[in-house]
């Protein structure tokens, strides 16, 4: 089917709004940190009990982000490089300068859901004494959204396929652990890690129609 990636990203979109609003507007109580409401109370105090909290899973998961974002900055160096040697914008790969827009989009997501607040953290981080923005999982929308972007970029540059397949299977890989790893955490609700999923798979479906089709 064709352009069958843009009829996933327009699935993933309306399962996000849907999901948005059932957070906003079904089963709201006071279950979060310093008694904020939290929509879907009682799936995601199932889920947080289920749980409960676990700060190592916490700071692996934190790693994992941190090997992300130098995986976007090698593709940015990358992408530095061909400006600079090619002397044209427009001559940078299309599928390097689409991942930059990519993460734009991602940063800009970001600013957005930490100033509109879907949903708060079920604890207080340390260092914090006050509730923070919870939705989505930053932290799972980016890890999901660069190591994805990177396996398909794998695929087209890589042309080794023993390489290429280690390389694509270390990014699903760190994508799986993070997944797992934020929930087993405790420091997002079930929802707010499940609203990173869906933007991510919004995000990379529109990415890949983009490097397939597009101009």
């Amino acid at each position: 089917m064709k352009h069958r990636k843009l009829l996933t990203a327009g699935i993933g979109l309306l399962l996000t709004v849907i999901l948005i609003a059932l957070v906003r507007l079904v089963d709201a109580a006071p279950i979060g940190a310093q008694g904020t409401s939290i929509g879907l109370s009682h799936l995601n105090q199932f889920v947080f009990d289920l749980f409960g909290v676990n700060m190592l899973w916490y700071n692996i998961t934190d790693w994992l982000g941190v090997a992300a974002v130098l995986t976007g900055f090698v593709f940015a160096v990358t992408g530095l490089v061909q400006l600079i040697k090619r002397r044209s914008l427009l001559k940078v790969d299309r599928e390097i300068l689409a991942l930059g827009g990519l993460y734009i989009v991602v940063i800009g997501l970001y600013l957005f859901f930490e100033n509109v607040i879907i949903n708060y953290r079920p604890i207080i981080m340390p260092d914090n004494t006050s509730p923070e923005a919870s939705f989505p999982s930053s932290h799972t929308m980016l890890v999901c959204v660069i190591m994805g972007s990177a396996a398909m970029l794998i695929n087209r540059y890589i042309r080794n396929k023993p390489l290429n397949r280690i390389l694509r299977a270390v990014c699903y890989v760190i994508i799986g652990v993070t997944v797992v790893g934020r929930l087993i955490a405790g420091v997002h609700w079930f929802t707010d890690i499940l609203g990173g999923i869906l933007i991510s798979v919004t995000l990379l479906s529109l990415y890949e129609e983009v490097i397939s089709h597009g101009k």
